[in-house]
């Protein structure tokens, strides 16, 4: 599987992670949120460069221009509450996509333990179609898994990219040994050395779902 660290190059999408980690920055919601569509843009444009082009004549006011342009657009996919701004980020490039959610969620079993629930997707086809699976934050690797698995109920993709901000290098090695390498890439801005006993990313930035949309009872 091809993995692409954006965060490994030096560009404004940096920036960007930054002020997502910033413990200070991250007391404004309204600025998370933003943040984190702007890397989902950013995220938009570098897939974008895989994706089929054709030419196309377009009628100017003083001529005719030929343009290549995506021959068809990704289905967008992502995991319930949390991924919503990341997907909403994507969403203003590829803006004739398809869309795709999933309600995932990891349900404790003690205050260290737990599994994650699959409840319910809403999809188009997917069958021989390019999808992008995201979800800001990849720490074990296991909600990925069984998001891809329940897409798996609404078609066979052509190809899938797999898009998280922050990765732990435990999630990315997860995904690797067991999604296909030969239709998968994934995407990551960031990876993260460790998780600690509740399988949080270290260092990480808390919980995404709640500095985005507010604190929830589990």
């Amino acid at each position: 599987m091809e993995l692409i660290n954006l965060g490994a190059q030096n560009s404004i999408f940096n920036q960007f992670i930054a002020e997502i980690r910033d413990v200070n920055i991250q007391c404004d919601p309204l600025r998370f949120r933003k943040n984190i569509e702007r890397v989902g843009e950013i995220f938009a444009y570098e897939i974008s460069k895989r994706i089929d082009y054709t030419e196309r004549e377009v009628t100017t006011p003083l001529g005719v221009a030929r343009v290549n342009i995506p021959t068809g657009f990704p289905i967008l996919a992502t995991i319930l509450r949390a991924g919503l701004p990341l997907h909403q980020g994507l969403l203003n490039y590829f803006d004739k996509s398809g869309n795709a959610f999933i309600s995932a969620y990891r349900k404790y079993i003690d205050q260290k333990d737990f599994v994650i629930e699959f409840e319910y997707i809403a999809s188009p086809s997917l069958d021989d179609k390019v999808v992008i699976l995201s979800d800001p934050m990849l720490a074990t690797g296991s909600s990925l898994e069984i998001s891809y698995q329940a897409l798996l109920q609404k078609g066979k993709p052509r190809h899938v990219h797999l898009c998280a901000i922050i990765a732990s290098q435990t999630g990315v090695t997860y995904v690797q040994n067991h999604l296909p390498a030969d239709n998968c890439t994934l995407w990551v801005g960031a990876i993260d050395p460790e998780l600690n006993d509740h399988a949080y990313i270290v260092p990480g930035l808390g919980d995404a779902g709640d500095l985005a949309y507010g604190e929830k009872i589990d």
